[in-house]
């Protein structure tokens, strides 16, 4: 048993000043005053934030490694290091890639799920891509673009039993409303992104059981002439249309303080989830590094607090932590840090359909946990009810 006491609760948008008990993986009281009994375990954090653990819906690594570097050390790393930052659950993200090396990242998650203990929890895969617009392809590997395949996603899908909980493509790609029907039929979420759809097409995606978009502002259209008449793009209609949640990297890069203000201003913080879309370089220092696997990725620079593709011509990812992300929405925007708490643990909960247990401080919820001070340090990382991150150890302790 754990006993927080005195922290300043962050939970439902709001703050209050109280205690919570920790016991058997679970929250078991929130309260004023609890007495500690000998076999508790009592961490003061009077003074101190203390919310449900950030969720990260999209983040491809960090601590030097990358999901799709197919080792259980690699994801040791990512989880721990993530768990360092507040992150206590979040879902592994590839890249576009050949065939066989989806196949491997797919059927590895299993094993890695069961061997990777002491860092952040793990949700289900986020297959980003290879089923992207060449225009908007960002940092993804354009050798590795390609339309939906039955042939493909089918085999994967039966591979992965499961293990595939969310899925980011171009709905405007021939096919892709037909995948779609597939993966509904699966509980996948389905996501727009790196698109070049028209506003009617993303109309379409929605009709067809897509309802979030992927990184919003970052790789897709917007307002374009075609044959000299105007079309609204897919930035248009995740303003307009109010069933589709979106995500946002928070590293004040992707998405400049202009653009965050008015995200928050038009969409509201209740449809935003906060991401890091973190390579490999989170947590490290600047230099040269790899995006996606060490055997078939790309180099990138990272400098300026943010990866680029070598010719600085396209960010590659972000070095993001989701620490790092509260604190920059909440400075940039001037919002309440309750508020921006809630992007970053109760919003993607509920996005990822998981909020009866995780995101919240509530009797009964997972015991996920997240102590912070006012410049959003974290200070202790609980997972399942266990510390695995404790800064005044500044040690693994799982």
């Amino acid at each position: 048993m754990i006993l927080l006491r005195g922290g300043n609760m962050v939970t439902g948008g709001s703050c209050f000043t109280g205690d919570i008990v920790l016991k058997d993986g679970l929250i078991d009281h929130i309260g004023y005053g609890v007495e500690a009994s000998p076999d508790m375990e009592v961490l003061d954090v009077t003074g101190k934030y203390v919310s449900a653990g950030f969720i990260d819906l999209h983040t491809h690594g960090a601590g030097g490694a990358d999901f799709m570097d197919g080792s259980i050390e690699a994801y040791g790393k990512a989880l721990y290091m993530h768990a360092v930052h507040g992150t206590t659950m979040l879902y592994p993200t590839t890249l576009s890639g050949s065939r066989q090396s989806l196949a491997d990242a797919v059927g590895f998650y299993r094993s890695a799920w069961k061997s990777c203990t002491g860092g952040a929890a793990m949700g289900g895969l986020h297959l980003e891509g290879p089923y992207f617009s060449p225009v908007q392809a960002g940092a993804q590997d354009r050798r590795y673009l390609r339309n939906p395949d039955p042939a493909e996603y089918g085999p994967l899908m039966e591979l992965a039993d499961g293990d595939i909980a969310r899925w980011s493509l171009a709905p405007e790609l021939p096919g892709a409303l037909e995948m779609a029907e597939t993966l509904k039929r699966q509980g996948v979420l389905m996501a727009m992104g790196h698109t070049d759809a028209t506003f009617d097409e993303c109309d379409a995606a929605f009709r067809a059981g897509f309802t979030h978009i992927t990184h919003f502002y970052s790789c897709m259209s917007t307002v374009s002439r075609r044959n000299a008449f105007r079309y609204a793009g897919a930035v248009e209609y995740g303003y307009y249309n109010d069933d589709v949640t979106v995500e946002v990297i928070g590293d004040g890069i992707h998405v400049p303080e202009s653009l965050l203000r008015l995200i928050f201003k038009i969409k509201g913080a209740d449809r935003i989830a906060l991401v890091t879309d973190s390579m490999r370089a989170a947590g490290m220092p600047d230099g040269r590094y790899v995006l996606g696997s060490l055997s078939g990725g790309q180099e990138v620079i990272v400098e300026d607090g943010v990866a680029k593709l070598p010719d600085r011509t396209a960010f590659a990812g972000s070095v993001a932590t989701m620490d790092r992300a509260v604190r920059t929405v909440a400075r940039l925007t001037g919002r309440p840090i309750a508020e921006i708490v809630r992007c970053a643990t109760e919003i993607p909960a509920g996005i990822m359909g998981i909020s009866d247990r995780k995101g919240s401080l509530r009797r009964g919820y997972d015991a996920d946990i997240v102590v912070f001070d006012e410049n959003v340090d974290v200070l202790y990382t609980i997972v399942g009810g266990q510390i695995v991150y404790d800064k005044s150890k500044s040690t693994r302790s799982c």
